[in-house]
């Protein structure tokens, strides 16, 4: 087996709400952190040029997936003391050591999209 921990049986409730793989793809998992982690593993971002950058986020939920990124320690957001007011966004030490798990399940995905593409069709 390649996973080192196995799942009890049955999987407690309370474990797997508090699991930190299961957190980690419930921060990981929704339509724009990805995007967001991708971009700001380049290079800082300021606010309005994450925004122009990714077509279809509203800056609510823009503000909102910045917020939750800060919140868990992978972005950072620095004020520059500027008129009016620069803000930047960067990853973390922690947020960078994101990148290398982001990039091999990127790898996996572009990879099998064509077999899971034929399953799915498979099913129809």
């Amino acid at each position: 087996m390649v996973l080192e921990h196995e799942l009890p049986r049955p999987v407690p409730s309370d474990e797997l709400a508090g699991c930190p793989v299961g957190k980690l793809m419930r921060r990981v998992g929704d339509k724009w952190t990805l995007v967001l982690i991708v971009l700001l593993g380049g290079r800082a971002h300021r606010y309005n040029e994450l925004h122009r950058s990714i077509e279809g986020i509203s800056r609510r939920m823009l503000t909102r997936t910045l917020r939750g990124l800060e919140a868990d320690g992978l972005v950072r957001r620095e004020v520059h003391p500027t008129l009016p007011p620069t803000v930047e966004y960067s990853l973390t030490p922690l947020g960078r050591t994101l990148l290398v798990p982001v990039s091999a399940m990127a790898e996996w995905a572009v990879l099998h999209d064509a077999e899971m593409t034929r399953a799915r069709a498979a099913q129809l």
